[in-house]
């Protein structure tokens, strides 16, 4: 099939593993790589003795006086003692949608694959940081998993189910709103059996899949991990060209729709706008990151810009 050769409609194994030479361009987490294969390298949200030196504040009660700095002690004449950061392990583990509503694209790349590299680069920077890496792909009546290890094998058999549950997408596939809806619901229930307290879960999903998401089940996972969402779009997502009369296919489905009409247009920009405000809602109930990804550029790109702030191919 000459579909399958196109990079813009499936990904390939050679694009998931090349994702590896962007990882250290990535903020991901909240250090840079060192040495230590063993210890993991997350800063971990709990004050203790560790490796590496935080701060110096006043003396409170409970401190351990082994940490008393005598030298500002002795300049102020009030008790300082050095606060330092405990390294901890902090798994991470990525939820990945692979469902026929993101085999779509009218840009660089269909959604799906974009998707599929955004899971691939997380887990590559998951791995180059010496973490437990593991994840899920799910799609309506697929769920499968790789239970987070620190190790390569773990990372590859990731790798193999994002491709494998990609090149199944076909055009004309057809699922039902509420089967898409369902898979991710039931990726998340099965994902509380399977992750840790304290890893960083990523979950990277179609933009629509807000409409169905049980958002219930994300709280408990956000109060024990740290929580990222990311759900992917496309820009004919968020409104209509001015082209006329467009056929609209999805299986034996047909809908014809004007888009030289402004009320249309209004009622299509409108939903996805509402599907903006609802992620932006759910992330700050659950006080997390949410970083919108487009299929205009590349997953290393937009993670690259969003996380430091600082775009390297100017304005867009």
């Amino acid at each position: 099939m000459a579909a399958s050769l196109d990079p813009a409609v499936y990904t390939s194994l050679e694009a998931l593993l090349g994702a590896r030479r962007h990882c250290h361009e990535l903020p991901l987490f909240s250090r840079p790589v060192r040495s230590g294969r063993q210890s993991g390298q997350q800063s971990s949200r709990l004050r203790g003795r560790g490796v590496d030196f935080d701060q110096v504040r006043a003396y409170q009660p409970g401190d351990d006086i082994r940490n008393i700095d005598w030298r500002v002690t002795a300049r102020t004449q009030k008790v300082h003692t050095k606060v330092f950061n405990e390294e901890r392990e902090r798994p991470v583990f990525v939820i990945g949608e692979q469902s026929p509503r993101l085999f779509f694209g009218s840009q660089r790349c269909f959604k799906s694959v974009l998707a599929a590299e955004t899971c691939a680069l997380i887990a590559w920077t998951a791995l180059s940081h010496h973490d437990r890496v593991g994840g899920m792909v799910y799609s309506p009546g697929v769920c499968h998993e790789v239970r987070p290890r620190r190790d390569r094998k773990a990372l590859l058999q990731l790798l193999q189910l994002l491709l494998k549950a990609n090149h199944a997408l076909q055009a004309g596939q057809q699922a039902e709103p509420e089967d898409e809806s369902e898979a991710l619901n039931l990726a998340l229930r099965h994902s509380r059996e399977i992750i840790r307290p304290g890893s960083i879960l990523y979950i990277i999903c179609d933009h629509a899949a807000i409409d169905g998401l049980n958002q219930s089940l994300l709280v408990p996972l956000a109060g024990h991990n740290d929580l990222v969402l990311l759900p992917v779009f496309d820009p004919l997502d968020t409104s209509l060209p001015l082209f006329g009369p467009l056929d609209f296919v999805q299986g034996e489905q047909r809908l014809t729709i004007d888009t030289l009409q402004s009320g249309v247009r209004q009622t299509y920009a409108a939903q996805f706008e509402q599907q903006q405000q609802n992620w932006l809602r759910l992330a700050r109930r659950l006080r997390c990151s949410l970083i919108p990804l487009d299929t205009r550029f590349a997953a290393h790109e937009q993670l690259h810009d969003t996380l430091t702030g600082h775009p390297r191919g100017g304005p867009r």
